[in-house]
């Protein structure tokens, strides 16, 4: 018998009861049940809305049951639907009527709510130290490769000369966001909805406020309709975590060309590599582009989640049953990307010479010609002109801009004397890009300081927490 099935006068479908149920994904929410319940419990003895001594006797039995699930001696049943009746159903088998008496002033609609939310506050904070994690590890490798210059692109064309710790600390930027949305999503989700019953509230005398304090949140829903039907934090939380993963999807695909052998910036650790079963010299990126590949995966939950509630009228509908899967899968792919991808990236091998001779090519300092044209008094756009005339020049003869001859130069330009040979070195190009924001190594290295200031931040934040 269904602890709903007063009203029915048949038992439900098998094939309705496997369909209906949704304990094969929502058991992971068990912990949270129980300290939900046992906050509700010790709400309603203290209202007086049912015995103290009955109160007292459903919190120790629902810590029991949570000691054995996690010893693993409980078994969930497919006929009792979902975590919230299972352990229900538990506690009535060990209690009796008392247990019967936990449900009152609480419905699934709100129970449930409650459950997914405290979950995702337990999640999002997992997620945030190994993001920690990987922002460090950007960190310490930044401050190694200070002086370690590579060409920047755009449009994946070699563009102009910075530091490989210039790139690596703009990744920190991302992630530094990623960490902060996460944090004022959390905002949204720590706000408490037991007590909106149904979805019209409840005649019985609850403490809302009491059980908001017994469970850590700071506040409680303040609408009982939307108490029940809000899934906008999960929604926002699987924002979040598709923008944290195409960071991480943009990432695996400068390293997956790094570790090409046309590029060759790079070289993967044998740790995080795979090889062929039929080539024997290959040793492919599969993290990251498994990596790239599941991003895929976390859009579409995203798309799943807003999907779902695009077109449901308030309050509770059984389609919001569909919000469980699609979150726990994106929060589930996220924790197995970020501490893989932190581990690869702290054991990759940096190939400095090869940077370094890649900037040299693709006339990446073909704007600091032009900006030396120009503080020699010609007009920028002019100066443009006669360095692509240069460029130009030089592919004809296989030249980079800094073997030209003075002769050469001369031919574009009088005003070009003897000391463009030094302003126009690679060296020179990224230590003159000394502004705040800038890839020379001062202004990386007050980046770097400023990064260090944000994990500090970061790190008092979850301990807070």
């Amino acid at each position: 018998m269904k602890l709903w099935g007063g009203r029915f006068t048949k038992s439900t479908d098998k094939n309705v009861d496997d369909f209906n149920s949704s304990i094969k994904f929502d058991c992971r929410l068990y912990k949270q049940d129980i300290i939900g319940s046992i906050a509700h419990a010790k709400m309603l003895g203290a209202c007086g809305i049912i015995p103290q001594h009955e109160s007292e006797l459903i919190q120790s039995t629902l810590k029991e049951i949570l000691t054995d699930i996690e010893n693993g001696s409980v078994e969930f049943e497919v006929d009792a639907e979902d975590i919230h009746m299972n352990i229900e159903k538990i506690l009535i088998s060990r209690i009796g009527d008392t247990g019967k008496k936990l449900h009152t002033g609480r419905s699934r609609n709100d129970q449930v709510a409650l459950d997914i939310r405290m979950y995702l506050r337990d999640e999002i904070n997992e997620i945030k130290s190994m993001l920690l994690a990987l922002m460090e590890t950007l960190v310490n490798l930044a401050e190694n490769h200070l002086d370690t210059i590579m060409p920047g692109y755009t449009h994946l064309q070699r563009a102009q000369p910075i530091t490989f710790a210039h790139h690596l600390m703009a990744y920190f930027q991302m992630f530094k966001r990623d960490h902060e949305r996460l944090s004022d999503c959390y905002k949204r989700i720590n706000v408490m909805p037991l007590g909106s019953g149904a979805l019209a509230g409840t005649t019985y005398p609850l403490d809302r406020y009491m059980v908001a304090k017994e469970l850590n949140f700071p506040s409680i829903t303040e609408n009982s309709l939307d108490g029940v039907s809000d899934r906008d934090f999960a929604i926002e939380l699987a924002s979040c975590m598709s923008i944290l993963m195409m960071h991480l999807s943009r990432f695996s695909e400068e390293i997956i060309l790094w570790s090409s052998h046309e590029f060759s910036f790079i070289e993967l650790d044998d740790a995080y590599s795979t090889g062929s079963s039929i080539m024997p010299q290959k040793k492919n990126p599969d993290v990251a582009e498994l990596v790239r590949g599941k991003t895929g995966r976390v859009y579409g939950n995203l798309i799943s989640l807003l999907t779902v509630m695009k077109s449901l009228p308030l309050a509770y509908n059984k389609d919001m049953q569909e919000d469980k899967e699609a979150i726990f899968d994106s929060i589930d792919t996220v924790k197995m990307c970020l501490p893989v991808f932190t581990g690869m990236l702290s054991t990759t091998k940096v190939r400095k010479e090869n940077m370094y001779q890649a900037a040299k090519g693709g006339f990446t300092n073909a704007t600091d010609v032009a900006d030396y044209l120009t503080k020699k008094g010609i007009a920028f756009r002019n100066a443009h002109e006669i360095v692509g005339k240069m460029v130009l020049y030089c592919i004809e003869n296989d030249k980079a801009l800094e073997d030209l001859s003075m002769e050469e130069f001369k031919q574009f330009s009088e005003v070009i004397g003897e000391d463009i040979y030094q302003q126009i070195s690679l060296e020179k190009c990224v230590s003159d890009r000394n502004i705040p924001g800038g890839p020379s190594i001062p202004s990386v290295s007050v980046s770097i300081q400023n990064a260090k200031k944000v994990l500090s931040e970061f790190t008092k934040e979850k301990i807070d927490f």
